[in-house]
């Protein structure tokens, strides 16, 4: 894709004669196929082994890297075995009598299947092998029976002092590599992008990608062949000036590698700024066109190199984006450490553990995308996503370090990510259509599919039941009593003794005729108070209880639905009698004695505190009779507030239409008697 030319463009110099001859040569070499290394990880590996072996490292940095999380896709063979040949013939090179040029271009050769990062870095660590051994026998010769042996065998000088001129010239041409090996995987990670960078830019930057890939080689040859010639020095000839000359000629090729990584670290960069501003552009554009599917929005969110970006951590199988084809994908954007345990656990079991996840079981797909405060991953992020991405029944991004930084800030712009964990909707055409499910989950779980926000209006409006929104899903037996539209008592309470109390007058009610069925959800904060009270209704089976780890869900999806129905009356929406209703119920002091009754298929409800249900006792045979007729909630509400006296009341109340209603009784909520029902027809012209 050609773009109009920046101001810098023309600046960028020409390849002289030779360059040019030489590019050509490297690109004869060079046939790649659909091998695919993870390079950076492998970086990092090697890294580390040069930092050790020149005593530049600590043990904490090196156990956080694995080589068994280094990918070689596409490979016939494991990589260490890959690894193995490359140093065998690098070895066997440096007896021949080539000239470094030949022996170069021999090593490209071998490499020719490989793409520009995976040449590098499979010859560096295939030196970092021989490097690493090398140096750690030097370094304990003088009292390890064992280095002596090898070195011995190895044909190693003793005096090693003698030679920290080039020891040092070579670490530092080590370090060099190092450095240019980045710029180089820098590049290659931004492949997936070249058509949005000029066309001038990505000729002239890739051809500095050639020649750096051939120094970096030929560099790596120049360290085999002078460590192994020291296997033929004499300790006489260690003090010769043939260790001043290998100094100098490391010295000489550290300043060409220095001089070059400047020079591609300069084209990179201006590569990247033109990617980051065009693809940011087309990031805002793909989210407005429509799509058949959603395989060009994930592949663009998430260009990694590998074919498998993701990880089934169910499963641990890497996988790619068509395994997320015409599916539903919810994006659950978050730092590294996630949310707190108990707010975690009771997500997992509102989108894998509900009671009716079966239902929509494979319609859609969780993939965690985890991102840190800061730019850069550090160690502790690293170990909090390895440790949850092991761990949680959903997908996720495998490297989520090498997230693209342009996504990330889109992410952060336009999708209002500020370190609070969110869950962006895409439906299955990759449009988005939530740009925050997650209270809509935690409140109904897999029942809010498609989580759009379509559909979190359609609940709202559908909700009929208030039971059914407070104990949605948080047990199978409570879950059951709502379908059955039972009579429910949910209540709460630190006090065993008003525990034993109030069953007592639960008891009597049942003995009066009543069907009711009971529920213990504990309080606010659960404590050990209450996991003994738990313990001791089981025991005493005095009523069905939560366990402790359903108290914590109860009541942080309480907390979430109160949230909601704040948010909509910030933002002015008007909400329905329901609603309200619902709003204050739940403004109820949790932390006291309390108790809510209803009917699992009606939306009226009775909230009590302790007062009131001591009085409801009494009152007991006033309203019991009424139960029948009036049900169980609009006749205790005709115990505490008894009719009019004398007269005819003529409260009225429109309600609009909904399935069963003609069968329910009504209570006026004046004189608390049955209502006269009428069908009322309204022309809207």
């Amino acid at each position: 894709m050609s773009f109009p030319e920046d101001e810098h463009v023309d600046s960028i110099p020409s390849l002289t004669t030779n360059e040019d001859f030489l590019i050509r040569e490297i690109l004869l070499t060079h046939n790649p196929d659909d091998r695919q290394l993870d390079s950076e990880m492998l970086l990092q590996l090697v890294e580390s082994t040069f930092c050790s072996a020149t005593e530049n490292v600590f043990a904490t940095q090196l156990d956080a890297i694995s080589t068994g999380n280094i990918d070689l896709i596409g490979s016939e063979e494991p990589m260490s075995l890959t690894i193995s040949k490359i140093s065998n013939e690098m070895l066997s090179r440096c007896f021949e009598g080539e000239n470094l040029h030949r022996k170069t271009l021999v090593l490209l050769e071998m490499l020719s299947h490989y793409r520009w990062d995976a040449k590098v870095m499979l010859a560096l660590a295939s030196f970092a092998c021989s490097f690493g051994l090398f140096q750690l026998i030097l370094q304990l010769q003088s009292d390890n029976a064992l280095a002596v042996s090898l070195a011995m065998i190895k044909r190693l000088p003793g005096a090693s002092s003698m030679l920290t001129p080039e020891f040092k010239a070579m670490n530092l041409l080590v370090n060099t590599m190092v450095k240019l090996t980045k710029v180089i995987i820098s590049f290659e990670g931004m492949s997936m992008h070249y058509e949005l960078v000029d066309d001038k830019v990505m000729e002239v930057t890739k051809s500095n990608i050639y020649v750096a890939t051939y120094w970096i080689l030929r560099s790596i040859l120049l360290c085999s062949s002078q460590i192994a010639d020291l296997r033929n020095l004499r300790l006489e000839k260690v003090y010769s000036d043939k260790t001043v000359v290998a100094a100098w000629g490391l010295h000489s090729v550290g300043n060409k590698l220095s001089s070059l990584c400047i020079d591609l670290g300069e084209h990179v960069a201006k590569c990247q700024q033109q990617i980051e501003t065009r693809f940011y552009d087309k990031l805002l554009q793909m989210f407005k066109e429509k799509h058949v599917d959603n395989q060009e929005v994930l592949s663009l969110l998430f260009p990694m190199q590998s074919d498998f970006p993701f990880k089934n951590s169910s499963t641990t199988e890497k996988c790619g984006v068509l395994e997320l084809k015409n599916k539903v994908v919810v994006l659950l954007i978050s730092k590294p450490e996630l949310i707190p345990v108990d707010e975690l656990l009771f997500l997992v079991q509102q989108t894998s553990d509900h009671p009716k996840g079966n239902k929509f079981e494979g319609s859609y797909k969780i993939l965690w995308v985890p991102i840190p405060s800061w730019h850069e991953w550090n160690l502790a992020d690293k170990i909090n996503f390895e440790f949850f991405s092991n761990r949680l029944p959903w997908f996720s991004i495998r490297r989520p370090w090498s997230l693209n930084s342009t996504v990330v800030s889109y992410i952060r712009q336009e999708w209002n990510f500020n370190d609070d964990p969110i869950m962006v909707v895409l439906n299955e055409n990759g449009m988005v259509t939530n740009l925050n499910a997650m209270d809509m989950i935690w409140i109904w779980g897999p029942k809010a599919f498609p989580f759009s926000n379509s559909r979190e209006k359609e609940l709202w409006e559908q909700k009929n039941c208030m039971l059914d929104l407070i104990i949605n899903g948080i047990s199978p037996s409570s879950t059951k009593w709502v379908e059955e539209g039972k009579n429910i008592c949910i209540y709460g309470s630190a006090n065993i003794h008003w525990i034993r109390e109030f069953n007592a007058l639960i008891k009597k009610i049942k003995g009066a005729g009543v069907q009711l069925e009971v529920l213990y959800v504990g309080c606010k904060n659960p404590d050990e108070n209450v996991k003994t009270i738990i313990d001791t209704i089981d025991q005493e089976k005095i009523c069905t209880s939560l366990t402790i780890h359903k108290v914590q869900f109860f009541w942080l999806r309480l907390e979430r639905i109160k949230r909601l129905i704040s948010a909509y009356e910030d933002h002015t929406i008007s909400l329905d009698k329901t609603s309200k209703k619902l709003a204050e119920l739940l403004d109820l002091n949790m932390n006291k004695n309390w108790a809510i009754i209803g009917q699992g298929s009606s939306t009226d409800v009775l909230k009590l505190d302790a007062e009131k249900l001591e009085e409801c006792l009494h009152l007991l045979p006033l309203w019991c009779k009424n139960v029948t007729t009036m049900g169980l909630v609009g006749a205790t509400k005709s115990g505490f507030e008894p009719s009019s006296a004398g007269g005819t009341c003529n409260h009225s109340e429109l309600l609009p239409y909904e399935e069963g209603l003609v069968d329910k009784t009504v209570i006026c909520g004046s004189c608390k008697r049955p209502m006269e029902k009428f069908v009322l027809y309204k022309c809207e012209e």
